[in-house]
């Protein structure tokens, strides 16, 4: 059983969808019909580029390409990451914490499941490492933006108390720890209510789109589930790695809170400065 291709008519037969959403933008006066349509075209010109480029990788196998093409992964959650949150760290810093993890914990864990669970020759073969590579960044990329933005924010928000607990001697992560709690839990929320509702509520992509190229189902059901336990590692890994680097970068060896490092900020009384 093989896959049936889609023709450039069965795709926009599909596009004819968002006109839904446009009239309901229209209905409501939301203002997103131009959003729509921008975000559209956007998604199929890089969905149709990155499969040209896909097609050429996998055909070469090079590492070299395969490491090109990661790093290019790298740089763009790098940038995903800062413009997603709210306040975040100022300067090269915010780019380490809201790439740094999702991407070291996603190499670890792809590694693993290529490598060592699936076993492909080469273990750097592109047709395996890059797809589970994304889709592992992705998961892990939004579990940090969401953890980082619940720190920042929460930090800012509770500035008083965590300083006085840093005034009465407690130490620099005593006194954010009930902050780093929140936003760990925050950050591996998304990932736990994929794994709840997988199967009875929604059939993941993973799952659905070998189904659809002919896999049978109980196959693809264990590839499935091998890649939510990969994802669900490398999140709870990158979250974790994020949420202590936030709360090293976000205070000072003197034990002082240091708010002054964060970007953006409307206004710079909030910000603490030190002595």
């Amino acid at each position: 059983m093989s896959y049936i291709p889609l023709s450039p008519f069965d795709l926009a037969l599909a596009a004819l969808l968002l006109v839904i959403n446009g009239l309901i933008s229209i209905g409501f006066r939301l203002g997103l019909e131009r959003s729509i349509a921008i975000a559209a075209v956007r998604m199929v010109a890089q969905l149709l580029l990155v499969g040209l480029v896909l097609k050429f990788v996998f055909a070469a196998t090079s590492p070299l390409w395969t490491a090109l093409v990661a790093l290019g992964m790298l740089a763009a959650a790098a940038y995903e990451s800062k413009s997603r949150q709210e306040r975040p760290l100022a300067g090269w810093h915010a780019y380490a914490l809201g790439a740094g993890p999702p991407f070291i914990a996603g190499l670890f864990a792809t590694f693993l499941a290529v490598a060592v669970i699936i076993g492909s020759e080469p273990w750097y073969a592109p047709r395996f490492l890059l797809p589970i590579l994304g889709m592992v960044l992705g998961n892990a990329l939004s579990g940090v933006s969401l953890t980082l933005d619940a720190f920042t924010t929460g930090a800012t928000r509770e500035r008083s108390q965590i300083e006085a607990r840093l005034a009465l001697g407690a130490s620099r992560f005593d006194a954010v720890s009930s902050i780093l709690q929140r936003a760990l839990k925050t950050g591996m929320l998304p990932i736990l209510t994929t794994m709840t509702a997988s199967g009875i509520i929604a059939l993941p992509g993973m799952m659905t789109g070998q189904i659809l190229a002919g896999t049978e189902p109980i196959e693809a059901a264990k590839y499935q589930i091998m890649i939510l336990f990969v994802i669900a590692g490398a999140t709870g890994l990158a979250v974790a790695g994020a949420g202590i680097g936030a709360a090293f970068m976000l205070t000072d060896e003197r034990h002082r809170l240091r708010l002054d490092r964060l970007a953006g900020r409307a206004n710079t009384e909030d910000a603490r400065r030190p002595g």
